[in-house]
């Protein structure tokens, strides 16, 4: 971690940057900081939705003890399927300042979290800078660990450099018709292979455990979609030319159907075995070194964000 007072440089550039924000390639231009919502539908406010030692993130991020996870409300996507649409569709959670984040931090620490892991943080950074200068301050000391949809901009990405511990970004499309259509925006691949290189430069080629837990480094994760194989062939194909073998794979299996697709006629099912293998087989062809794999069964592993406890199934 970098000192508290680069810390509140790094927080009062970024607050800058809403008074015609450009966090993320959007750059929607919107003065949040007088109180204008953005494309994520948020002003300057921090909105947090839940925060809980989450157990079902990777092992090298959960470990025995869960990360230390804190879910904010909005994207700065719109994924029709999006297993997290109770609060990244809607500003959903209340509202919280840097000393509230800042206890909530300390919080998880305490329970002995491994991390504090940021679920898109995206539009609430300048308020998160802040509760993470307090909390260390008051003697944060564990890892950050930074989860994003891989929608970044690498100038603020740069501002992270030495904040963040571990990058955890998805990388969704091997191609932008496909983001287009799934997501809204149709400039994914370039954004999100330029953002992985940022990442990969601050993070290094592999990553740095402490008893299994990751404490440093990059793990890119793609959720396989039914009905969408191709898509996840390319997107492989994309990471094998433009980030190292080292950089574990997360693959992830769990995708449930979402109530705004249930009647779409690929994403309304869930994804079959057959589907999940075969991207599998690719990764290993294409020589990965460390691949995070799941089962493919019919539970249904999306959280329920109206509960106290989101992810009842863990």
């Amino acid at each position: 971690m970098i000192s508290v007072d680069r810390l509140r440089v790094r927080t009062n550039l970024l607050r800058e940057m809403l008074r015609a924000c450009c966090l993320c390639p959007r750059a929607c231009g919107a003065n949040r900081a007088s109180g204008e919502q953005g494309f994520c539908g948020i002003n300057g406010e921090v909105i947090l939705s839940h925060a809980l030692p989450h157990h079902g993130e990777e092992p090298a991020i959960s470990g025995t003890r869960g990360a230390g996870t804190l879910f904010f409300s909005s994207c700065n996507l719109k994924c029709i399927y999006c297993q997290n649409h109770q609060i990244s569709h809607g500003v959903t959670g209340r509202p919280s300042d840097g000393e509230a984040l800042a206890d909530v931090m300390i919080a998880l620490q305490e329970k002995g979290c491994h991390n504090i892991e940021l679920v898109t943080p995206t539009p609430h950074l300048p308020g998160i800078l802040e509760g993470l200068t307090l909390a260390t301050q008051r003697g944060l000391h564990i890892p950050v660990v930074y989860n994003c949809g891989g929608y970044e901009d690498t100038g603020v990405l740069g501002q992270l450099e030495g904040i963040v511990d571990v990058y955890l970004p998805d990388f969704k499309y091997g191609n932008d018709e496909r983001a287009m259509r799934f997501s809204g925006v149709g400039d994914y691949v370039h954004q999100a292979l330029t953002a992985l290189r940022e990442m990969l430069r601050q993070a290094g080629e592999e990553p740095l455990l402490e008893d299994g837990i990751v404490t440093r480094g990059l793990i890119v994760r793609h959720l396989v979609l039914p009905g969408a194989v191709e898509n996840s062939f390319d997107a492989l194909r994309l990471l094998r030319k433009h980030i190292p073998l080292t950089v574990p794979l997360s693959l992830m299996s769990q995708y449930t159907p979402m109530p705004p697709v249930a009647a779409h006629p690929d994403l309304g099912r869930r994804l079959s075995r057959e589907e999940y293998d075969a991207v599998v087989d690719l990764a290993l062809d294409l020589g990965f070194e460390t691949l995070y794999i799941q089962d493919v069964d019919e539970r249904h592993m999306a959280p329920d964000f109206r509960l106290e406890a989101p992810f009842q199934w863990l």
